[in-house]
């Protein structure tokens, strides 16, 4: 005798489906910003303090000569 499985009309509850919907929602606001984050703002910011450093030792050098 063959039992016969009764498929689920619905494999979630709603509730189930919202925590889905929210997790992938916040997953993908992470990657992108993860990719802003790599992509223009740290290299602005490493750009920025290596410019800021040359400019201090050039003008380090320029007050020493003047001296």
């Amino acid at each position: 005798m063959r039992i016969i499985q009764k498929i689920p009309e619905n494999m979630f509850e709603f509730q189930q489906y919202l925590g889905f919907l929210a997790f992938l929602t916040i997953l993908t606001i992470g990657f992108w910003l993860m990719m802003f984050l790599i992509t223009f703002i740290v290299p602005y910011w490493v750009f920025g303090g290596v410019r800021e450093l040359l400019q201090e030792r050039r003008a380090k050098k320029e007050a020493e000569q003047t001296v």
